[in-house]
């Protein structure tokens, strides 16, 4: 008899695996409450002094065929409640009524401008130039960069602002609230998007001491002449992920950046199609992890481990006991393997919850980790990638 048909060392090792499984878990359900309170941007209380109240906020939108979002997201911009504003669109070449939707709804407001894109100089990329073309137009000491996508809160230029003077940062970005309408968005966007979530480390972000650097390009606001000094969106420009470059870029050269969580001051539509978010998400996933093998197969690995192995040793034995009539693996063992599964069932729904949703989708977990890890070895080896008409190869513009 060899040392693994011994039924005491299988038991230890399966003990093992299914604690540290249950350790694991458990200790995620209760992370999700208390993840980013440290780092929470609160509404302001607007009946108090504002700092800075008489400065101007350029909030600059880069769009490139965005006529389903542009209309939505000038409206909600110029509905904020800083009194010193403008907003600036800019028209990357598209080739719907994008134009045409911002400035209607505008409604005339002589604080929106409409500006008309060019061609990227070369070794740019579209978002970058774009950025950085409504960046030159902009006449706010602070420049706030939002998505087409993105639905901003009243409140959310004020908070911005008074976060940025009482923590003196030269950039500050957050994460908001996903807007989640189809199946597939509720079962595969929360699970990328927690993933990326979890990997960050918020405190070393926020450390001014500390390397690590993150922002999320859905909402940045930069202190002008700081933005300048490091060249703008020049110093990213062939970049496919260039928020969190230039957050790095700005951390570089010894400015403070922030990073803060505020689920309330905006919500963005991300993808709308299942082919959407795997394509979306094949062409950053990887590019996040700094292009290295060992961060991504490590993921691939941690979830097929972690999560998806307790799933389908579940199903085998369940098919086994009822189908085959086999007597292993014993009762205790499939008890605790569907205490592992049900515990991840758990995590889900807390983290659906903490996100102000109903958790109905919890039982989608399983299948959303199947997806999450095409997704990652599709972005590993997907060299060369297309995303609004324009190409990058390994994270960079061609």
């Amino acid at each position: 008899m060899s040392i693994w048909d011994r039924p005491e060392i299988s038991a230890v090792f399966l003990g093992g695996y299914f604690g540290l499984l249950s350790l694991l878990w458990g200790a995620l359900i209760l992370g999700t409450r208390k993840w980013g309170e440290r780092w929470a941007i609160h509404r302001p209380d607007l009946d108090a002094v504002q700092p800075g109240a008489d400065l101007l906020v350029s909030i600059c939108i880069p769009a490139r065929d965005e006529e389903a979002n542009i209309g939505d997201c000038v409206a909600a911009a110029l509905a904020s409640r800083w009194p010193n504003l403008e907003v600036l669109v800019v028209d990357d070449r598209s080739t719907d009524g994008t134009k045409e939707a911002a400035l209607a709804a505008g409604k005339g407001d002589d604080r929106l401008h409409v500006v008309l894109g060019d061609a990227p100089a070369k070794g740019w990329a579209g978002k970058p130039w774009a950025c950085s073309r409504a960046a030159g137009e902009a006449q706010g000491q602070l420049i706030c960069f939002v998505d087409a996508d993105v639905r901003l809160s009243p409140d959310t230029i004020p908070a911005l602002v008074t976060t940025m003077a009482e923590r003196e940062l030269s950039l500050l970005s957050a994460y908001g609230s996903w807007e989640l309408n189809g199946l597939w968005e509720r079962i595969l966007i929360p699970t990328v998007g927690w993933l990326i979530r979890g990997a960050v480390d918020l405190d070393a972000v926020n450390d001014p001491v500390r390397t690590e650097a993150f922002a999320n390009g859905q909402l940045i606001m930069v202190e002008r002449n700081a933005y300048e000094s490091m060249g703008g969106h020049g110093a990213v420009r062939d970049q496919i992920l260039e928020d969190v470059r230039l957050a790095e870029q700005f951390k570089r050269r010894g400015l403070r950046i922030g990073m803060g969580v505020a689920q309330w001051a905006f919500s963005v539509r991300l993808y709308d199609s299942l082919a959407a978010i795997i394509q979306g998400y094949s062409k950053n996933l990887y590019e996040g992890m700094g292009r290295k093998p060992s961060l991504g197969l490590g993921a691939v690995f941690f979830i097929l481990i972690g999560s998806l192995a307790p799933w389908f040793a579940l199903v085998f034995s369940l098919i086994a006991r009822l189908s085959w009539g086999w007597a292993v693996p014993e009762t205790v063992w499939i008890v605790i393997c569907a205490f592992v599964c049900f515990l991840q069932i758990l995590f889900r729904w807390c983290l659906e919850l903490r996100d102000g949703r109903s958790g109905s989708i919890a039982w989608a977990h399983p299948l959303s980790n199947i997806l999450l890890i095409w997704i990652l070895l599709r972005s590993m080896f997907k060299v060369e990638a297309d995303w609004k008409g324009r190409s990058f190869v390994d994270g960079k513009a061609i």
